[in-house]
């Protein structure tokens, strides 16, 4: 009998010490993610609910993308490239607003408002090119800006030679660039108040906020800029603070021979779609 209750005791023991041991690893706010595995976040304690430490989890106040879907950095879309004899490349110059309606279609892709054409327009048939997969006319590949920021609260991609797609898809042409392309993305931002976008490059860009246009720099041209203030525009774009937003962006680069596009904006957090 006396032995049996030594036994007894002796397990309770091991039990309390192995316990111990596993609630002094989760930091001293004692707040783990309740598996009994080590939480490395070393803030809040709070776990990801898998009991697993993650390898290069943000330490530093970025936002991981693998676990929340949100980015403060990276905008990724589709580029398509063209030949130079599409009717919308290579044929009229000029700066002008109005290529497109004032609102997305119902497939979230601009509506060509120029009727049977404009200065460098040639209609809405090969208008309608630009933003879809045409086979004979186009091809298309993903592709990725990476905003940089020096300060924390701008966040900027540069670049006054903007040719992502040189020696692919259709090819340069005997150019020494390959010129005749389109870029989209579609994205989603936290409007957490005091945002600007601002765009400078040519030649087309569209910006679209909450599905309605917001930023129009149309025609082929040199560099130009302009800039949406979200708070001024908050009542034209029916967007309000706090709340999320789709952000539609479209680029064209239609005609020789310069290629820039800059982005500086203080969106802090882009979703990924």
């Amino acid at each position: 009998m006396e032995t049996r209750r030594l036994l007894t005791i002796a397990a309770i023991v091991i039990a309390s010490t192995a316990a111990a041991t596993r609630c002094s690893c989760s930091g001293s706010n004692g707040d783990g993610d309740g598996t009994g595995d080590v939480d490395q976040d070393g803030d809040d304690g709070g776990g990801d609910g898998t009991g697993d430490v993650p390898p290069d989890g943000p330490v530093d106040g970025t936002v991981d993308t693998e676990t929340d879907g949100t980015s403060p950095n990276m905008l990724t879309g589709t580029i398509r490239d063209f030949d130079d004899t599409h009717p919308d490349f290579e044929d009229g110059m000029g700066s002008e607003t109005g290529i497109v309606a004032e609102e997305l279609g119902d497939d979230d892709l601009p509506v060509y408002a120029g009727g049977t054409g404009t200065a460098t327009t040639h209609g809405q048939e090969a208008f309608d090119q630009w933003y879809r997969d045409v086979p004979g006319v186009n091809m298309s590949t993903p592709f990725t800006l990476e905003l940089t920021t020096t300060d924390g609260e701008i966040w900027t991609y540069d670049n006054p030679a903007f040719f992502p797609i040189d020696g692919e898809l259709l090819g340069n042409q005997g150019r020494e660039h390959n010129y005749h392309f389109t870029l989209e993305i579609h994205t989603r931002f936290q409007y957490r108040g005091e945002e600007v976008f601002t765009f400078t490059g040519d030649d087309d860009l569209w910006v679209f906020v909450n599905g309605k246009l917001a930023l129009d720099i149309g025609g082929v041209h040199g560099p130009l800029s302009g800039t949406i203030d979200f708070d001024a525009q908050a009542d034209d774009l029916d967007i309000s603070v706090g709340n999320t937003y789709a952000l539609d962006f479209f680029f064209a680069e239609r005609h020789t021979t310069q290629s820039n596009f800059r982005i500086d904006t203080t969106i802090e957090e882009w979703v990924i779609i």
